[in-house]
């Protein structure tokens, strides 16, 4: 039979698993309610079960005792039903906390997560781009916090569940929604994330408040990697790429390419040809794009720079070198 700890840190990592499976079904439309109230779940479950491994199993130190000066005899507070009431979550990680046993950024992730479960248990929260860019930073931070505190305190290794959540850039956010102001509760939520997130401390890096999120393209042979693809669809979602890896994407100048085409291909002319084929690809960002050469200059002159998937379309022009 199980020990009660252990039976507690399954049901804590179930908690999480269906968390996580819910918040990546970007059609349903209750997900990020339902992945806060589940997560949040989670972390109680797994605190209960370090509370009992260090009161050796008793589940009684996890009950709440009535607080009343004539009762000589030790009583416990009830619930509706007449059970035991157990100790809350905020209480279990402050006491964690004293006994430095749980990281301060794991409480202020959770404060935020438990001031969201409060907006969407008791009311609502409307949904934009930024207000879910913020909630998945704190849901990003919670999951790794949680697979972290799992391996720290039981040893087991989560590796084997696909602990992540869904990139916002691969959700096409409901453009019904996108336009709308944030209302008082919204920036008070927003608000309060800020705060609580310039309390982190840098000390224990293996534990955050928020976690921030970047996509990057990358090429891969493997089976098992994400095909996406460049393009000028105004409907679809939209990815942000840096300075840095838009640098990385489109690596050659003019000159770099035109001496590639010259190293690549047995016919190649720099010519009136080659020109005006170069300048009708320059148009697809998927082959070129053009940036300042001082990004931090509006009035910097501007070059283009390609990618070096332009050579598969000169491939259908010229004849590759053996």
């Amino acid at each position: 039979m199980k020990a009660r700890c252990m039976e507690l840190l399954d049901r804590a990592i179930a908690a999480m698993v269906a968390a996580i499976e819910v918040y990546n079904r970007p059609s349903f439309t209750y997900r990020v309610e339902s992945f806060t109230i589940l997560a949040l779940n989670a972390w109680e479950l797994l605190l209960k079960a370090k509370w009992l491994v260090l009161h050796n199993n008793q589940i009684s130190s996890l009950y709440v005792l009535e607080n009343k000066a004539n009762n000589r005899k030790r009583r416990y507070k009830r619930t509706r039903s007449g059970s035991a009431m157990t100790h809350s979550l905020d209480y279990l990680a402050k006491k964690l906390i004293e006994q430095r046993l749980l990281d301060q950024n794991v409480q202020l992730n959770l404060d935020a997560l438990c001031d969201l479960r409060d907006s969407c248990v008791h009311f609502y929260l409307h949904r934009n781009v930024k207000l879910n860019e913020r909630v998945q930073e704190v849901g990003m931070a919670c999951v790794k916090n949680f697979a972290a505190a799992v391996q720290d305190w039981f040893g087991e290794d989560l590796s084997r569940f696909n602990f992540y959540l869904m990139p916002l850039s691969f959700v096409t956010p409901m453009p019904s929604v996108d336009g709308l102001r944030l209302n008082r509760e919204e920036k008070g939520f927003l608000e309060f994330l800020g705060t609580l997130a310039a309390q982190e401390g840098d000390s224990v890096p293996r534990y955050s408040v928020a976690a921030n999120i970047e996509v990057r393209f990358v090429r891969s042979k493997a089976t098992t990697a994400i095909p996406v693809r460049v393009t000028n669809d105004p409907t679809a979602p939209i990815i942000r790429l840096t300075e840095e890896q838009i640098r990385e994407r489109y690596p050659w100048d003019y000159r770099e390419l035109t001496d590639r085409c010259k190293e690549c291909y047995t016919n190649f002319k720099e010519n009136k040809e080659y020109h005006d084929l170069r300048k009708t690809l320059a148009d697809d960002k998927r082959f070129a794009y053009e940036r300042r050469l001082d990004p931090k200059k509006p009035s910097s002159a501007k070059k283009v720079f390609y990618s070096s998937a332009i050579l598969e379309q000169f491939d259908t022009h010229y004849c590759r070198k053996q």
